[in-house]
């Protein structure tokens, strides 16, 4: 998958209302989303130096972080992803987990995984043995995403474009209560609200002129960091 285009910017509650109202006159709500919201939980990874925690606070350029998620208290589609970042572009690349490969993961039982067919299982495994990559915290949020709708609007090209609003940032510490719909979380402190916009290679205008608000301009924002701010 080739790196994709990034913005992030922090917002207030009055934007959230704005943009919204906007968004849904020029996109449409992501088909998958549950009355136009997903529930995410997802479980990141670091080592016993807080490598993906410091080098996103220093800035460094080039970066990757894995996580494990899933949506709306769903366990049976949970994903792995590992996250990269070139400068202001980044891409994904996800595989599928079972509910017991991922209690297995959570529970240190990981020599499964170096059998895998899967290249990222592999490629997890083999981190977690050599750079001491573990999970470290669980971080919850609401998510409304847009996706643009070719023809609804424009004919014009729509670049693969998505655009997501992400509220209530909660974080919980106990790794092993991950699948556990009771599990415990906490507000990740004054967490900000966060308007995502991702796309390829083009941004359409009308998209572009929907997110643009006065005063407001994209800066880096990371949900892990965020929920870091308790150890």
């Amino acid at each position: 998958m080739d790196y994709r285009h990034e913005w992030k910017f922090e917002i207030s509650e009055t934007d959230l209302l704005i943009l919204r109202q906007r968004l849904r006159a020029v996109a449409r709500p992501d088909p998958h989303a549950v009355c136009g919201k997903y529930v995410i939980r997802s479980l990141y990874f670091d080592n016993a130096a807080d490598r993906a925690l410091r080098e996103k606070l220093d800035g460094v350029s080039r970066r990757e972080k894995f996580r494990i998620r899933y949506y709306n208290d769903d366990t049976s589609f949970i994903r792995l992803e590992k996250k990269s970042k070139a400068g202001g572009l980044g891409k994904k690349q996800s595989v599928s987990l079972t509910a017991m490969q991922t209690l297995d993961i959570v529970n240190g039982c990981t020599d499964w995984m170096a059998g895998s067919k899967e290249e990222l299982i592999c490629e997890l495994y083999s981190k977690m043995r050599t750079q001491g990559l573990r999970p470290k915290i669980i971080v919850d949020y609401i998510r409304e995403p847009f996706v643009f709708a070719p023809g609804k609007i424009s004919d014009i090209a729509p670049g693969n474009v998505r655009v997501t609003l992400d509220y209530n940032i909660r974080t919980g510490f106990n790794c092993r209560d991950f699948l556990k719909p009771d599990c415990v979380t906490i507000p990740a402190g004054e967490a900000p609200i966060i308007l995502e916009v991702k796309w390829d290679s083009f941004l359409p205008d009308i998209i572009r002129d929907a997110v643009t608000l006065p005063g407001r301009r994209a800066a880096a924002f990371s949900k892990y960091a965020q929920c870091r701010i308790y150890g």
